[in-house]
């Protein structure tokens, strides 16, 4: 009977539990739970037993997988899955997935929670300015991005994105104006949101030179990764621009500082709460154990990220 692992430091909702277990054990699949461990010692050893991992955002690397022995498939919860090192995985034969698409709503909604707070001054009393007829430029126009653009709608706003990987044609059938890059997005948007991956090719890439081509009253989101922001040309915006707000849902490694020096102008979210919602609890947790199940009886690869 194969086994199926939850390691959650942050633990799925229990209803969120009762479904992926109903999944497994419909399946003759067995349901092992690892919930609020403490020490990495503890993964360690959950891992010996298991042939398959659901994960949050717990860490997965060399040691777990060198340690789990007979896992075949780990599979993140959510979109993002730089907490697993591909690498290691590839070289131990471990298959790795994500769940794309199930946290994108809840995602998309705190952006707007966001944005409202950051136009409305963080709710401070003074005149703010409305998002009706403002330019939103969303960079990476994937499962996130499109939801953000169908909220953004609701708002009346000016919509742009600019994405390298999808077709202007995906992009514009969405009434969304397709930009040819990054810089042209910066340059005529007054807010952009981010949705792009922590890669090679992106890390560090949201610059001074980049955000202080935006227009006066401009406010960036981040629900990305912290690692997209260059944090010293950050700074300087923020020291440069006193018309910029930076609102995050991902700690700056500077928090204390920029929230101390900035305050009015810079957020961040206590902890990471894009897809903290029951719905993408629930969601993204069962989608892991159909894909798991999947994989397990009939070999399908589809969200395979390694």
């Amino acid at each position: 009977m194969a086994k199926i692992l939850i390691a959650t430091d942050k633990p799925f909702a229990a209803i969120a539990v009762k479904g992926i277990r109903e999944v497994a054990e419909s399946a003759g699949m067995e349901l092992a739970l690892l919930e609020k461990y403490t020490e990495k010692a503890q993964l360690l050893d959950a891992v010996k037993d298991a042939d398959a991992i659901i994960i949050r955002s717990d860490i997965i690397d060399k040691e777990v997988l060198d340690a789990a022995k007979q896992v075949k498939i780990v599979v993140r919860a959510g979109a993002g899955y730089d907490n697993v090192d591909l690498d290691a995985a590839t070289a131990n034969g471990v298959v790795v997935m994500n769940t794309p698409g199930q946290n994108s709503n809840a995602v998309a909604e705190l952006v707007f929670g966001m944005l409202v707070y950051g136009a409305r001054g963080f709710f401070n009393g003074a005149s703010g300015w409305e998002l009706k007829g403002k330019k939103l430029g969303i960079l990476a126009y994937g499962n996130v991005g499109r939801n953000v653009a169908r909220i953004a709608k609701g708002f009346d706003m000016d919509l742009y994105a600019y994405d390298a990987y999808t077709p202007v044609a995906a992009i514009e059938k969405d009434d969304v104006k397709s930009v040819a890059s990054a810089k042209e997005l910066f340059e005529t948007c007054q807010i952009v949101s981010l949705h792009i991956p922590a890669t090679a090719e992106t890390k560090g890439s949201i610059n001074f030179e980049l955000m202080n081509k935006m227009p006066k009253n401009a406010i960036v989101i981040n629900t990305a990764r912290k690692e997209v922001m260059d944090e010293a040309g950050l700074t300087k915006m923020l020291e440069e621009r006193p018309d910029f707000k930076y609102i995050s849902d991902i700690k700056s490694a500077i928090d204390v500082e920029l929230a101390a020096k900035y305050a009015g102008r810079y957020f961040s979210t206590p902890k990471k709460m894009g897809a903290q919602t029951a719905e993408a609890n629930i969601n993204a947790g069962i989608a892991a154990a159909r894909q798991i199940v999947d994989f397990i009886q009939n070999g399908n690869e589809k969200f395979r990220v390694n």
